[in-house]
């Protein structure tokens, strides 16, 4: 054991830059949000309103959290409890995959293994780092609350629930680290695992019962099935219920148990899940560079045209619906146009807003794309590539065209389903000219996404994935929140989401010139590529 210390300040400096982005991050949404969502809600009429009209509707619910109750504290809550879970199930998913499956890929656990810390305490030691990662992130959220003098019973519910959901989907991708065969497939797992029981928890909320004050919703059988349900079970700064607190702490220690277990059945470099054997003799089109990259990427990109596609069928399907509450409702039609950048037409306004979530999709897509090339460059197969006649501009750019080309088929999937939502409305033909225009729009913020990631790529390699994400964090807090956190539309517009063409009336508000700053940086990132050496893993 007296290796132990010493793994574990290893992986503390290793990863000391990544974990404060992502507690820092996530801090910083709970202590931006919880101040500015009840100033921005300070008025209980506003707050029933925007109850009433979730409850009325409760597909709403498949992007809030549940609500319980219409004080300051459970509105808190309800708006900003679920993205302080899934910023905490991802920051655990990566460092999980990173210090398990990520370095047995690298050789690194093969070498720590044949030292006196053996097969079991590098993995001993990622448990602890992952769980005291968990423990900090948490007693910071748990901290930001309290400093805002809400009640201590549901702070401490809030950061709790927070670790430990956090530990939970560290668990997870522990245990798809032991399944899958590369780091990559683990990554993949993990993250399919986080968003199918996210969806499930905002279905079996919109499936739940609402209260005759319309003002609280009981959760369906459906959000039992989820961790993100658990957690929003707890309902903080109302019943402050402490069972499901123990479900999500056992389920978490039953995950790290079978990872352990797991990995008592297979022998270094194995895996539970072999790869499909590959052809004997490649085909034609695929000897050249774009064409790896392309089949390396095409797993990940389907996830996110699907997520792009459901998206945009909601947008127009819900236009009508989400119309006819706010004109019952003036408060809604207040949110909606904060939340549209001021459109002047409700409709017009929910197509813009859905779309915003479409170009975060498809940033997402895109900058995933790219952060493969870091992936493969600490693999070692971007020096194999590179051995052949292909040049490391040549290398990049085929990376920085999967990302654009990423980006265009969410962005395409976006506007195909907004067709099929318009098909019943009765004004199909104007819903789909906003969708086709709000969806050319957000093309410009994902491809400045795109750029920005390879530069971080080529100046800073090895915060490629870390910085990549929280770029794309910040500015969809920034596009998608900033009107409900209260901030002006001064500061809203620095995201490239908020900021993108949008439609209007009369044609297009052209908004900001960021189509300028993505050629600009995807221009200077392949530029600075080519006199960039290769940086190895670590």
């Amino acid at each position: 054991m007296s290796t132990l210390a010493p793994l574990l300040r290893q992986r503390l400096r290793r990863d000391a830059v990544q974990l404060i982005i992502w507690i820092g991050g996530t801090t910083a949404l709970a202590a931006l949000g919880s101040p500015t969502v009840q100033s921005s809600y300070g008025d209980e009429q506003e707050r029933l309103g925007l109850l009433a009209t979730v409850l009325a509707n409760p597909v709403i619910l498949l992007f809030r959290g549940l609500p319980s109750g219409a004080g300051e504290d459970q509105m808190v809550v309800f708006l900003l409890l679920p993205w302080l879970l899934i910023l905490a199930a991802l920051m655990s998913s990566f460092l999980a995959v990173r210090h398990t499956r990520g370095d047995e890929e690298g050789g690194r656990l093969e070498l720590l293994s044949a030292t006196p810390a053996g097969r079991w305490l590098p993995t001993a030691t990622t448990m602890i780092h992952g769980i005291l990662a968990n423990v900090v992130l948490g007693a910071l959220v748990t901290a930001v609350f309290l400093g805002a003098g809400d009640p201590v019973a549901g702070s401490v519910l809030v950061g709790l629930s927070c670790a430990l959901v956090g530990i939970l989907f560290f668990g997870v991708a522990l245990v798809a680290a032991q399944l899958m065969q590369t780091s990559r497939g683990a990554n993949s797992l993990a993250t399919w695992v986080l968003v199918v029981t996210f969806v499930l928890a905002g279905i079996g909320n919109a499936l739940g019962t609402p209260s005759d004050d319309l003002t609280r919703m009981r959760s369906s059988c459906l959000t039992w099935v989820s961790p993100f349900g658990w957690a929003e079970n707890t309902r903080a700064f109302d019943e402050d219920a402490w069972g499901p607190i123990a479900l999500l702490a056992v389920t978490a220690v039953v995950l790290l148990g079978a990872a352990l277990a797991l990995q008592a059945g297979r022998d270094l470099g194995g895996a539970y899940v072999r790869e499909r054997a590959g052809r004997a003799d490649a085909r034609g089109w695929f000897s050249s560079n774009g064409a790896l990259v392309g089949r390396l990427s095409a797993s990940a990109i389907v996830g996110w045209v699907v997520g792009g596609l459901l998206s945009g069928v909601l947008a127009t399907s819900l236009s009508g619906v989400v119309t006819q509450l706010g004109t019952e409702n003036p408060a809604v039609v207040d949110i909606l146009e904060k939340l549209s950048g001021g459109s002047d037409d409700l409709e017009r306004g929910i197509v813009v807003v859905f779309f915003v979530m479409v170009g975060i999709l498809a940033a997402c897509a895109g900058v995933q794309a790219v952060a493969r090339a870091r992936q493969d460059e600490a693999a070692g197969v971007a020096e194999a590539v590179l051995a052949t006649p292909v040049d490391r501009v040549r290398w990049l750019s085929a990376y920085v065209a999967m990302g654009l080309i990423a980006a265009v088929l969410t962005i395409a999937a976006g506007v195909v389903g907004a067709l099929v939502g318009a098909v019943s409305a009765t004004d199909a033909g104007a819903l789909a000219r906003d969708a086709v225009i709000a969806g050319a729009g957000q093309l410009l913020p994902a491809a400045l996404f795109v750029g920005l990631t390879a530069v971080v790529f080529v100046l800073a390699p090895r915060l490629t994935i870390a910085l990549g994400w929280v770029l794309v964090a910040l500015g969809a807090t920034i596009g998608l929140f900033g009107p409900l956190f209260g901030m002006s539309e001064s500061v809203t517009r620095l995201s490239p989401f908020a900021a993108a063409p949008a439609p209007t009336a009369s044609g297009v508000d052209a908004n900001g010139v960021w189509w300028v700053a993505a050629v600009t940086v995807v221009a200077a990132a392949l530029a600075l590529m080519r006199r960039r050496e290769l940086a190895a893993a670590g």
